[in-house]
């Protein structure tokens, strides 16, 4: 076949037919290499595998240093790295001077986790042709990735101006850009990347990133979305889009795009990390942590997925595990400001206010634009007059374009600064758009269907329910309930029983929500009512023996637990419940000032809120109507602050305890307390929470409805 012939179909990038023409002269030439080498060739820009093609080259073209070339590029394609740099070397041995084989050389390198062998051969490619537009850019993306990034913006800096319709350069520029946070700048470099290339999924991708950065979300999920229609299959993208739909509060969209990330990149760590946030979210805590450890199995020093299990852990109560997970992540990553966080929230828990602090200022020094890490002080103490420069510094980091999710951090903390230095209205406006925030992300309240899932509970668990008699449930009188709205003394009630030595805290175990769900489910499935309420309440006490083998009682104060009475009743009709009762605004405006770690639907409008508590206060009527007597103790809060000692008393003579003076010290009770009544409940008993509401009348007309006589 006519070499001038095979060239000038090349050029003409006929590659179709020049595969044809070369494949119909092998049939008479079958030793000849170069035939072999233009059939690889043709293979090659057709997309085509071409790796039998470039092996028959280089074995009949032992001395062609193309052929070894070309068969290392169909080997790197198939990510064969360590055979792919052999042929690059055999080929540079032949002809020391190419900069597209030193090239090529360096990102086999990398592909084998040589960064910095990669870099040399990248450095050789720049000095063999100075002009050398991609080999600057490589040249970046291995600085990037040894943290030199000020090196690598210079490198892609210098890509551009050789080759300034390079959009994999822009797309690489972008990703420094916003490894530096400069969204901003990033989202640009990205934007010049598309308009060369519209189609360049990675680079739709990494705009979502760069938006998502800035707290725009909607365009970043509308970014994720062009990629997908560009690459379908884009693990990463769905992954990312999850993330999004996640901090959008579309948990369902945002579980199903995480699961489509994992399905297509079953080894994508970072896919199983963000199916493991999302399933957190979702109360799927099992599920959850199954995530994180698979994450960490296929990439075991993954800082977020080590960081997120901890917090799982935390979440637990389960706190030396979650210790350990977070300090392997400062293995992986000493200057990992979260790790610092989640362990100053560690310490806090323990009561270690002083230890918790020097770790919220070290993880601050690491990240000053950490929000948790500025945040996190305010909750330590009560802040005074003294604490203006700390104030001033989160007001500048809440204005430095954070997410909606981030910023909520600091607007929380900022909103009690200035409720304890009594700046009431700076106070309110800084709680108030907190709330505007969060409704950005979190899910949105439904009144009706609230008010038809309480209208459900009343009419399942009615008279006829009380006087039914239950002959397989548990006779145990272990559990001990405190329920109540959020914000009405539960962490209180709890920590002073918890001072009896016969008494172990358990802290706001999730179990009946999802208990709940289940015997929904097994009713669903024909399983006998009382088979499954047995069967639960025997999940139940397991879970209580785990937490303590040997206490008498355990205390569950999961607040929201008012609306499982009647499930929880039935399966152990002598566990003792405890209703915590605080005035309704004190109780609404605590749950408004309160950055709930896994939000409230219902607290973000002061509208909504009034509406919760009135269903709340429905329900309690209906349960005080329908339980037993002997089963609920009902606990003014003010009375109890009033006179701690009777009432602390009562409580335990309503579990079957007797007195133990340790009680009246429950400040002392060295515990761990994970609400965020931490600090307050290491105080002694004080009426400072009192009326607090007065401070606030101007603004919170909608919660004054509720003082109406009941």
């Amino acid at each position: 076949m006519d070499l001038s012939e095979l060239t000038s179909m090349l050029q003409a990038g006929r590659y179709a037919e020049l595969e044809i023409k070369v494949r119909e002269a092998l049939r008479s030439q079958s030793d000849s290499g170069m035939l072999w080498k233009a059939l690889s060739v043709a293979l090659s820009l057709q997309g085509a595998d071409a790796l039998q093609a470039s092996q028959r080259a280089a074995a009949l073209l032992p001395d062609d240093a193309e052929a070894h070339a070309n068969l290392g590029n169909a080997l790197l394609r198939g990510a064969r790295f360590e055979d792919a740099a052999a042929s690059y070397r055999r080929a540079l041995a032949i002809s020391a001077r190419s900069p597209e084989v030193c090239n090529n050389l360096g990102n086999a390198l990398r592909g084998l986790g040589k960064p910095d062998e990669a870099l040399a051969c990248y450095r050789q490619a720049i000095e063999q042709n100075p002009n050398f537009a991609e080999g600057h850019s490589n040249l970046g993306n291995v600085l990037r990735g040894l943290g030199r990034l000020d090196e690598a913006i210079a490198n892609y800096r210098r890509a551009l101006e050789i080759k300034p319709q390079f959009p994999e350069a822009w797309n690489n520029l972008g990703n420094v850009l916003l490894d530096l946070k400069q969204f901003g700048e990033a989202a640009t470099s990205y934007r010049r990347a598309l308009k060369i290339k519209p189609d360049f999924a990675e680079a739709h991708s990494n705009l979502g990133n760069a938006l998502r950065g800035l707290g725009q979300l909607e365009d970043a999920a509308a970014c994720y979305r062009e990629a997908l229609g560009a690459r379908p299959n884009f693990a990463a993208a769905h992954s990312n889009l999850g993330d999004t739909l996640r901090d959008l509060g579309r948990l369902a969209e945002a579980a199903a795009s995480c699961s489509r990330a994992t399905e297509l990149a079953p080894d994508l760590a970072g896919g199983h990390n963000s199916l493991g946030n999302v399933l957190k979210d979702l109360g799927r805590l099992d599920e959850a942590e199954a995530s994180y450890r698979r994450a960490l199995a296929l990439e075991p020093r993954l800082t977020d997925a080590l960081i997120n299990l901890s917090l799982l852990l935390r979440q637990r109560g389960l706190a030396a595990e979650a210790e350990a997970s977070c300090r392997a992540a400062l293995e992986a990553k000493p200057d990992a400001a979260p790790a610092f966080v989640l362990l100053a929230e560690l310490r806090a828990d323990a009561g270690e206010f002083a230890a918790a602090e020097r770790l919220f200022q070290r993880a601050a020094a690491l990240d000053a634009d950490a929000p948790e890490a500025w945040a996190g002080k305010a909750y330590l103490r009560k802040m005074t007059d003294g604490d203006a420069a700390w104030a001033a510094q989160a007001q500048r980091v809440a204005e430095r374009g954070l997410t909606p999710r981030q910023e909520v951090y600091l607007r929380f903390a900022i909103g009690k600064y200035f409720d304890d230095v009594k700046n009431y209205p700076r106070a309110f406006e800084n709680f108030r758009r907190a709330h505007e925030l969060s409704r950005n992300y979190g899910a949105k309240y439904d009144r009706q269907r609230q008010r038809l899932a309480v209208d459900r509970l009343i009419e399942s668990y009615d008279g006829t329910w009380a006087r039914t008699n239950r002959p397989a449930a548990s006779a145990s009188a272990r559990a001990v309930f405190i329920v109540g709205m959020p914000r009405s003394g539960t962490t209180l009630a709890e920590q002073i029983l918890a001072s009896h030595p016969a008494v172990f805290g358990g802290g706001e175990l999730p179990y009946w929500r999802d208990a709940t769900l289940d015997y929904r489910a097994a009713a669903g499935n024909g399983e006998a009512r009382g088979d499954s309420v047995s069967r639960l309440g025997g999940k139940y006490l397991e879970l209580l023996k785990k937490l303590s083998a040997d206490a008498d009682r355990v205390v569950d104060k999961m607040p929201a637990n008012f609306g499982c009475l009647g499930l929880i009743h039935e399966a152990l009709p002598n566990a003792r419940i405890i209703h915590m009762r605080r005035d309704p605004v004190d109780t609404c405006l605590s749950i408004y000032f309160q950055h709930f770690k896994n939000p409230l639907p219902y607290a973000d409008n002061l509208e909504d809120l009034a509406h919760f508590y009135g269903e709340y206060r429905r329900i309690m009527s209906h349960w005080r109507a329908t339980l037993p007597a002997q089963a609920m103790l009902e606990v003014p809060y003010e009375s109890l602050v009033a006179d701690q000692e009777a009432w602390s008393r009562e409580m335990l003579k309503f579990v079957g305890l007797s007195w133990d003076p340790r009680c009246l010290d429950f400040h002392e009770t060295n515990r761990s307390v994970m609400t965020a009544s931490k600090w307050q409940v290491r105080q002694r008993m004080n009426r400072s929470s009192i009326e607090r509401w007065r401070n606030y009348e101007q603004f919170i007309g909608p919660l004054l409805t509720l003082l109406a006589p009941q």
